[in-house]
């Protein structure tokens, strides 16, 4: 009883730290970006006359992308949260697979529970561990429980099986899903706030164009600048959230079909062998 109490305080700690660590990231990628382009990106050294005003010096990437405009920092911190998120759900999902390989644990659990070995199925859910090994885990206890209940029918039986595993995947697939909804809008926001600021750029462009007698060179030549840059970091960055994305989601998809798989097992093999 203890230990469930410890693991459940446990697990209600780790859930808390995960919130916090979704409510933090964004305004601190936001503050970075913001100080990455004032003080770093804007540094007068990057500029003609040490002014950030003037043209970047020929062939200074950090003044041409200062030279981007506002929504530079805003896609920055996009990046930033990209990165960051994806390094967070890399370290969960392979938290959640367990200590070895998914498929090999799988294989096996379905070898013992054959032979009518819960028991020892049970032993190799610990030490796999992870959301599959924990979904296992529930339902195999639930399996020896049920039976010694004399007072459920065998079909009452199975359906306690398969709603324990239903539970239990509940449980465990939030954590898992948690802040990919965040990728997502940040690779349809990306590519919209770099066309915004594309086209602000342009509009700046033109406006020197249009004026009269010689063009604004200056002015010219930081409209495009603020078009172009702004076209590839929010490429860029909708890109990289895609990809993500895209890996998070198969992973979560591979883990889902093993507990399925060892779901389907547990309960075709109760009803072979009651």
């Amino acid at each position: 009883m203890k230990k469930q109490v410890v693991a459940s305080n446990q697990g209600d700690l780790s859930k808390s730290l995960k919130t916090l660590f979704s409510s933090v990231v964004i305004p601190l990628a936001l503050t970075a970006a913001v100080c990455i382009f004032i003080f770093i990106l804007g540094n007068g050294s990057n500029f003609q006359g040490g002014n950030h005003a003037n043209q970047p010096l020929p062939g200074n990437f950090l003044g041409t992308v200062y030279k981007g405009g506002f929504i530079v920092p805003i896609l920055m911190a996009l990046l930033i949260i990209v990165l960051t998120y994806s390094i967070e759900r890399f370290f969960t999902i392979t938290k959640a697979k367990g200590k070895g390989s998914v498929t090999t644990f799988i294989k096996k659990i379905k070898h013992l529970i054959e032979y009518n070995t819960v028991g020892e199925a049970i032993v190799e859910c610990d030490k796999q561990r992870g959301s599959v090994a924990n979904v296992v885990k529930s339902t195999l206890n639930r399996y020896t429980a049920l039976e010694g209940d004399q007072g459920m029918t065998k079909d009452q039986k199975l359906l306690s099986i398969q709603k324990e595993i239903e539970e239990a995947t509940s449980l465990e697939l939030p954590a898992l899903e948690q802040n990919l909804v965040v990728l997502a809008t940040i690779s349809s926001v990306a590519t919209l706030l770099g066309l915004l600021g594309t086209v602000l750029g342009m509009i700046r462009a033109f406006a020197a164009l249009a004026q009269a007698g010689a063009p604004d060179s200056v002015a010219l030549s930081t409209g495009i600048s603020e078009a172009l840059i702004n076209t590839a970091f929010g490429i860029g960055t909708a890109a990289l959230a895609i990809v993500f994305y895209n890996v998070f989601t198969t992973q979560i998809d591979k883990l889902t079909h093993s507990i399925d798989e060892a779901g389907f097992s547990i309960v075709q093999t109760y009803a072979e062998k009651h």
